[in-house]
């Protein structure tokens, strides 16, 4: 016998009875949870292993801000870009011809050029006076004449300038040095006299070392020259250097006689600017029209 058509759209009985089942069992399973006593400990390592299983995120610390990366810079650290604003706008002009600054730099050059080939002129014709005037003293080797770039050397050696440890001239170098005076009183430049022994200690009631008798013999050369009231004092200096500057080893008697001397440098090497500074004033007006004639 078949159903009515709408009790066989209706739900089947056991289906009502599984309900109450089951909401029989949850109830028990609420009182089952009422009635127990969570471990905190344990709930919370329970929960630290589920987190790790399902792939829950975490927050881990920075111990340093992380820096990018530019192909110009190494490391830079990022920050708040603020714009600058200009508040005056200024703008630079001048009117001075570039063409003039070059002018002015060649005849400046120019002008140099001209004052060293003047010194150089006036330093050939500076040795070449003090050879006619020393002409007899080279030549019988007391005396030396040598050139080095700005400055002439003129070096006295020991045998007819001093007695053996005595700073005592003898005539004859006290009147070469009287005439030489004359002529250092045309050559510009300092004059430094320098005082040179060997070294063998000397200890007289005079000279206790070789420095006092080396001061002394450079002294009693700048005195020789200084008689010459044309001479200014204030272009010597006067130095005694005993052996610290040998010229040769002290080997032998004839090398320890090489090494006492005394030296007369004429150093024009200071005078050089000033020659060229008084060749720019003399030139100045020059340079000043031509510059103006080269303008218009």
């Amino acid at each position: 016998m078949e159903l009515p058509e709408e009790e066989a759209r209706a739900m089947p009985a056991w289906v009502m009875t599984f309900a109450d089942l089951m909401s029989l069992l949850m109830c028990f399973f609420v009182l089952l949870l009422s009635f127990s006593e969570i471990d905190a400990q344990r709930f919370k390592q329970i929960a630290g292993e589920l987190a790790k299983a399902f792939g829950v995120q975490r927050e881990v610390p920075a111990l340093e801000v992380p820096l990018g990366t530019s192909p110009v810079f190494d490391k830079f650290s990022p920050g708040k870009p603020e714009p600058t604003e200009v508040q005056d706008i200024r703008q630079q002009t001048t009117t001075q011809d570039p063409h003039l600054d070059t002018l002015r730099g060649d005849a400046e050059s120019e002008l140099l050029a001209r004052a060293e080939a003047q010194v150089d002129q006036q330093m050939r014709e500076n040795v070449a006076a003090l050879q006619q005037l020393l002409e007899g003293e080279l030549s019988e080797g007391r005396l030396q004449l040598l050139e080095e770039r700005r400055r002439i050397i003129l070096r006295v050696e020991e045998r007819g300038s001093f007695a053996s440890g005595s700073a005592e001239l003898t005539p004859a170098f006290e009147d070469m040095l009287l005439g030489m005076s004359e002529l250092l009183v045309q050559i510009p430049g300092t004059l430094t006299i320098e005082g040179h022994t060997d070294e063998v200690p000397i200890s007289t009631a005079r000279f206790r070392s070789n420095w006092d008798l080396s001061a002394a013999r450079a002294s009693a050369v700048a005195n020789a020259l200084l008689v010459n009231p044309a001479l200014e004092p204030q272009r010597l200096e006067v130095k005694g250097l005993a052996d610290t500057r040998p010229r040769v080893a002290n080997d032998s008697a004839q090398q320890r006689a090489l090494n006492r001397r005394v030296e007369i440098i004429i150093d024009q090497s200071a005078s050089d600017e000033d020659q060229a500074e008084q060749l720019r004033s003399l030139m100045g007006d020059q340079l000043r029209h031509e510059l103006e004639t080269q303008r218009h």
